[in-house]
């Protein structure tokens, strides 16, 4: 019995590891962040500049509770989002699995992969206007816009994880004469699926680019549009109100992904 105690003392002398802070002490730390700088912003604007350039956090937050009464935050915010989350799921499959099968294809990666690298260098914002040519002012060529953001995320992070395999795992599925489905489902998927929560990751904003940049260009819905519907009104808390929700809509996805993660990575 003495000797238990000593050990459970022992392990509540041990140092906390860096990475273990208590849930506590991360939030007030984030709750302080966000008070000060919000708390500086209010301060200074119409103070130290202009506030039509800035406006303020308290007219934002009055502009919100109002759109939320309204249902104009639901409207907007709606359309973004399901842009957003419909070109994300449908460039993070085909990405992954573009990255997959030429990581796997042999020569013939040496073959495309240049031109894949040629194809992600060229800037996405300027195809917007394509993209509208090509599939109209709706919903496909919005869609379209965001998958052309995310899905070369998604390759480079499915490709780099399928390099970075652990090759005596693979050796010893041979041994052990494992078929394809049973490589991918016991090595190769869970050794990648860090690399694809990255991505996924990554892509939140870059989806959210995309649908906000395709709202810009051609559209009577979203927070796009009520960004460049409040810039050509010269209201500038407008503006920071579309912002304020691009960034919520963010956190809250991002969210998301840190619980699938925590459910996908148990075995860490």
């Amino acid at each position: 019995m003495a000797m238990e105690m000593k050990q459970a003392q022992a392990q509540a002398r041990k140092p906390r590891l860096r990475g273990e802070s208590s849930a506590a002490t991360v939030w007030l730390g984030r709750i302080a962040v966000f008070v000060l700088a919000i708390g500086l912003w209010e301060l200074l604007s119409g103070r130290a500049f202009n506030s039509f350039w800035v406006s303020k956090p308290s007219l934002i937050g009055v502009r919100l509770l109002q759109m939320i009464e309204s249902g104009d935050l639901w409207f907007h915010a709606s359309f973004t989002l399901q842009i957003a989350i419909t070109g994300l799921a449908i460039g993070m499959l085909g990405g992954t699995l573009l990255g997959i099968v030429i990581a796997y294809s042999g020569v013939v990666e040496k073959w495309i992969y240049p031109y894949i690298m040629a194809i992600y260098s060229l800037p996405r914002v300027s195809l917007a206007p394509l993209f509208i040519v090509w599939f109209g002012i709706g919903m496909s060529s919005k869609v379209v816009m965001v998958v052309a953001m995310v899905i070369f995320v998604a390759f480079y992070n499915a490709y780099e994880g399928i390099r970075n395999i652990d090759k005596d795992l693979m050796d010893m599925m041979k041994t052990y004469k494992a078929n394809w489905w049973d490589k991918l489902r016991w090595v190769v998927l869970p050794s990648i699926t860090v690399w694809i929560l990255t991505s996924l990751r990554l892509n939140i904003g870059m989806a959210l680019i995309g649908a906000v940049i395709a709202e810009l260009v051609g559209s009577n819905r979203g927070l796009g549009y009520y960004i460049s519907y409040s810039s050509n009104m010269l209201d500038t808390t407008g503006i920071f109100t579309g912002l304020v929700s691009i960034m919520l809509i963010a956190i809250l996805l991002e969210q998301v992904i840190n619980i699938v993660a925590k459910r996908l990575l148990k075995y860490r």
